[in-house]
């Protein structure tokens, strides 16, 4: 057996069947292996950053290992900025790459590079392979660092020669993934419990690990018996969705700054933090701190480094978050007396009453807006929101555009089945998408992209048509960027808004998405209006090829 066939033969025990690459030189058997190895599909990119972008979607949606494969120095080099954001997600990346024959290493061959060192600070693991006896054993080894809590990506590095070289007897057993819900201490739970029925005006913030450790029903369940508010992590970090956006105690996201944050939080007196970062901002604007001072904070989460990073809980609770909330709840249900059974009431009445006065809000203002052309970003994201099936994936990766729509008119009702940008590195969008529909083929599958974001991925499409790959991308096309100009507002950049400030305007010429979309394979459709949007959309998630939609949407 050769190398990269150990390498093969662990990875199928191990459940593998997509493997998503973009080879070089020194790859090459790799290919040459999986000419004949019906147990993968190898899923071809023509350029890095959907290579890798693929594979974080794939391993997001499945919950498995996502296997990707690139070349040496270079293929990795442009594969950075999407393993950054696998690594802001935490998502079980297994990334691969080749390295130059080991008898040429010391006269510094062609594309020769220490990708190991390249590859650590965003890795969980890495390691390059000397001996073609340990890699059963460095791939087994990688596939259980990438799924152990808290998950992330590995990188392995495999000389070719080593890949070719042959030995006997090895052993390509399966690796064997310890059970990560650990459950966190009575004691602390109990602590927890008791400060949250004290609590006159409690409120929760969750995070994208209360999805991916499928804890969605029992944050709900919790929330209702507290009668507590659920608010969503800000923007930067809001990429899963903790609960249905249909559940009327569902509050929507943080806000992206810390006086918002502040002023959200001000009338609460116990937080329960579940599953995500205290806080990830994005300016520096005053206060430093934003959690109000007053506020107890109990903070559960199976990312030990995350509880008390930036602030201090009275109760730290290191532990799976589906474990512990079902846990805490019962510990609640058990401590409730009928005056706090009552208070729960009270406040799940006001939530749901604020809840529908803001969505009739919402849709008056959108309805004002209904007659303007080019579309408004609400109209835009309201049009796509009524033809959205239940059961609808979508991706998205259009920060200044979609408003949080969806989420504001309770749209989405799987809550596990929405993605978004958490890394910020821009190109990961359309990659993703055709991930998550390679780990879900038969749901239907939406990705949201702004036209700056679609610049760095577009070759993604190539791989859409390649493999038809059936997913309906709609691109909010306003020919800017405009969340610099955002931030030259908040800045107090006025500048950053005149037409002749370099670097903010996509215009002159304007990118001919459709152009783009048809010569890399994939239909494509310039939209103008919002009926049409509608109808195109509604066809597109209907399809079992991929698509594209460029909708013209004001600035």
């Amino acid at each position: 057996m050769t190398g990269i066939e150990a390498f093969l033969e662990v990875l199928a025990a191990a459940g593998v069947t997509h493997i998503f690459g973009n080879p070089g030189t020194t790859e090459l058997p790799l290919n040459a292996a999986l000419t004949h190895d019906a147990r993968f599909r190898y899923i071809f990119g023509v350029q890095e950053i959907p290579v890798i972008a693929m594979a974080d979607g794939y391993a997001q949606a499945s919950g498995q290992v996502g296997v990707a494969n690139v070349h040496v120095t270079c293929g990795l080099g442009n594969s950075m900025g999407m393993l950054y954001n696998a690594h802001i997600e935490g998502t079980p990346l297994f990334l691969t790459a080749g390295q130059q024959d080991r008898r040429l290493r010391f006269s510094e061959p062609v594309l020769h590079g220490d990708v190991v060192r390249l590859a650590e600070p965003l890795t969980k693991w890495a390691y390059e392979v000397q001996r073609v006896q340990d890699v059963p054993q460095a791939v087994r080894r990688a596939v259980q660092t990438a799924l152990a809590p808290p998950r992330g990506p590995v990188f392995l590095a495999l000389p070719m020669d080593l890949q070719m070289e042959e030995a006997a007897g090895l052993d390509c057993s399966p690796p064997s993934i310890p059970d990560g819900r650990i459950r966190p201490s009575l004691e602390g739970l109990r602590s927890a419990a008791q400060l949250l029925l004290q609590a006159r005006h409690p409120v929760i913030l969750a995070g994208s690990r209360v999805a991916e450790s499928d804890a969605c029903a029992e944050l709900a369940a919790l929330a209702e018996c507290l009668g507590a508010p659920v608010f969503a992590e800000g923007t930067p970090a809001h990429g899963r969705l903790p609960m249905a956006t249909d559940h009327p105690q569902y509050r929507g996201i943080l806000r992206y700054f810390a006086p918002e944050v502040s002023n959200t939080l001000q009338d609460h007196d116990v937080v329960l933090a579940v599953g995500l970062e205290l806080f990830k901002l994005y300016i520096y604007r005053e206060p430093a701190a934003p959690l109000p001072r007053h506020v107890r904070l109990i903070h559960l989460d199976n990312v030990p480094w995350e509880i008390g990073k930036n602030h201090s809980p009275e109760i730290g609770l290191i532990g799976d978050p589906k474990c512990g909330l079902a846990e805490l709840l019962e510990l609640l249900r058990k401590g409730q007396t009928g005056t706090h059974a009552t208070r729960a009431a009270e406040r799940r009445k006001t939530l749901a009453d604020q809840r529908r006065q803001e969505r009739q809000k919402l849709s008056a203002e959108i309805d004002e807006q209904r007659p303007a052309l080019p579309m408004t970003p609400l109209v835009f994201m309201e049009a796509l929101a009524g033809v959205l099936p239940e059961d609808v994936a979508v991706v998205e990766e259009a920060v200044t555009t979609h408003l949080n729509v969806f989420e504001r008119l309770g749209v989405l009702k799987d809550p596990k089945g929405f993605f978004a940008h958490r890394g910020w590195a821009l190109g990961w969008g359309m990659g993703c998408a055709l991930g998550v529909k390679l780990a879900w083929p038969d749901r239907p599958m939406l990705a949201v992209i702004g036209d700056g974001a679609a610049l760095y991925g577009i070759q993604a499409l190539w791989s859409a048509a390649h493999h038809q790959i059936p997913v309906t991308f709609v691109i909010a096309n306003n020919s800017e960027y405009r969340i610099l100009k955002v931030c030259g507002d908040v800045l107090d950049m006025p500048e950053l808004r005149e037409p002749r400030c370099p670097g903010m305007n996509l215009t002159g010429p304007d990118v001919d998405f459709v152009g783009l979309a048809r010569a890399l394979g994939v239909e494509a459709h310039r939209v103008m209006e919002p009926q049409e949007l509608s109808d195109r959309a509604r066809a597109g998630l209907a399809s079992a090829s991929p698509v594209l939609l460029d909708a013209k949407i004001a600035r």
